[in-house]
């Protein structure tokens, strides 16, 4: 083979983003989960919080008075933390100097609060042409709503996905999930890695944007679809898929809150129904005039729950999920966070890994769900609260550890 086909071996397995570096001026959760995306992805991820107490999620719902919240911990995994006294002239200045060598800044700051400090737009392009500035906001800038504030909960309350969430003719019921937080952090993170690829070619940074509200209407296309279709009110359908029966929750052994598996049966697919009912014996069913094709069935759910229930209430829920999986049928078991959190199958592929948080001591987190052939990062601790100040000011300005220390006298930092 010609020598110059063979494949590097020596950068084969670097990370994606190796040698991005991000300051990450976000708060709780959000602007956080993109940039530990970032982080997961190979980026030089580093918080900039004030030097008091850091950022809100760290001490806003701790249970120890003495270390930062668990929330926080499985937002900041693999960052890097320095402080920054932005109340002061000085400190002002130091970002700026930082800025000039970043390739990425994010902040989720209350609306106008980051310009009001001396960091637009138009000014952060004119420190560094190349930076890719991302911001999260509750509302767009151009909305009637632009000032509002907002958490995961206002955003899923004005984006729908609280709106579709919920049985028919009971109040809407908030998805348990952070859609609002993670999801919109998600897709910021995806347009980040767009722009560092764009800037390849253009050799210029540029502003993204995106609003919590706005991505969760990204997240509700599916029922938004069936929406275009009515000129009513589009129903909540609960834990059912309208129209399909079976198509929900049954209830399992030994009859527990959380005793409950998902069986479906695709109208798309009439073998699902095949394999089910021989699955749980009652291939009987295959001749009832109640359940001859995936419409009669979907009009009389009720008999299909009913015969279905019967068998799943003498089963576990892993029994129901084995057996009914196994036959090729779509079931999962609903899984709790504590059983989640200890089961063996995500703990052996790192889905959940014990990490060693030098204040908390060991902490079972959830890993990053991309699998990369290329892109190979070990999950780390969140940053303890200025811990890597002397370490990041002088990789990335040449300060001296005499430098940093009279910044932190001076408090610079």
């Amino acid at each position: 083979m010609d020598q110059s086909m063979q494949p590097d071996v020596t950068t084969a397995t670097q990370p994606a983003l190796k040698g991005i570096k991000v300051l990450d001026l976000t708060q709780f959760e959000a602007g956080p989960s993109c940039t530990e995306a970032l982080a997961w992805l190979g980026a030089d991820v580093v918080k900039v919080e004030e030097p008091n107490r850091g950022e809100p999620g760290r001490w806003g719902m701790t249970d120890r008075a003495d270390a930062d919240s668990t929330y926080f911990v499985y937002y900041n995994l693999n960052k890097r933390s320095i402080t920054c006294n932005l109340k002061t002239e000085e400190g002002k200045a130091l970002l700026r100097r930082m800025i000039e060598k970043a390739d990425v800044l994010m902040e989720n700051m209350a609306p106008g609060t980051f310009a009001r400090l001396g960091f637009d737009w138009p000014r952060l392009h004119a420190l560094n042409p190349r930076l890719i500035f991302a911001q999260v906001k509750g509302f767009s800038p151009e909305s009637p709503h632009a000032s509002y504030l907002a958490f995961d909960m206002i955003a899923q309350a004005m984006g729908g996905t609280m709106g579709i969430n919920g049985h028919p003719d009971q109040p809407p019921v908030r998805p348990g999930s952070t859609l609002g937080d993670t999801g919109t952090g998600m897709l910021a993170a995806l347009g980040i890695v767009t722009a560092l690829y764009q800037r390849m070619t253009t050799g210029r940074g540029q502003h993204i944007q995106i609003a919590m509200r706005d991505a969760m209407l990204n997240y509700c296309r599916t029922p938004m679809s069936r929406q275009a279709a009515m000129d009513t009110q589009l129903p909540r359908g609960g834990n059912t898929v309208p129209g399909t029966a079976p198509g929900g929750l049954y209830k399992c052994a030994p009859g527990g809150l959380n005793d409950w598996a998902y069986i479906f049966a695709s109208r798309g697919n009439e073998d699902h129904w095949r394999r089910l009912v021989k699955a749980i014996g009652r291939e009987d069913l295959l001749t009832d005039p109640r359940m001859s094709d995936p419409s009669t069935r979907g009009a009389n759910r009720e008999a299909v729950d009913e015969a279905i229930n019967a068998w799943t209430s003498k089963h576990t829920k892993q029994e129901v999920t084995e057996i009914v999986a196994g036959a090729g049928v779509p079931c999962g078991a609903v899984m709790t966070t504590l059983e989640l959190m200890h089961d063996p199958d995500l703990h052996a592929r790192g889905m959940m890994q014990t990490i060693d948080h030098p204040v908390r001591g060991p902490v079972i987190v959830t890993g990053w769900p991309l699998r990369m052939s290329d892109t190979k990062v070990a999950l780390k601790p969140s940053p303890v609260l200025g811990g890597d100040c002397e370490a990041i000011y002088g990789e990335w300005l040449g300060c001296s550890p005499d430098e940093v220390k009279d910044m932190k006298k001076a408090k610079v930092i």
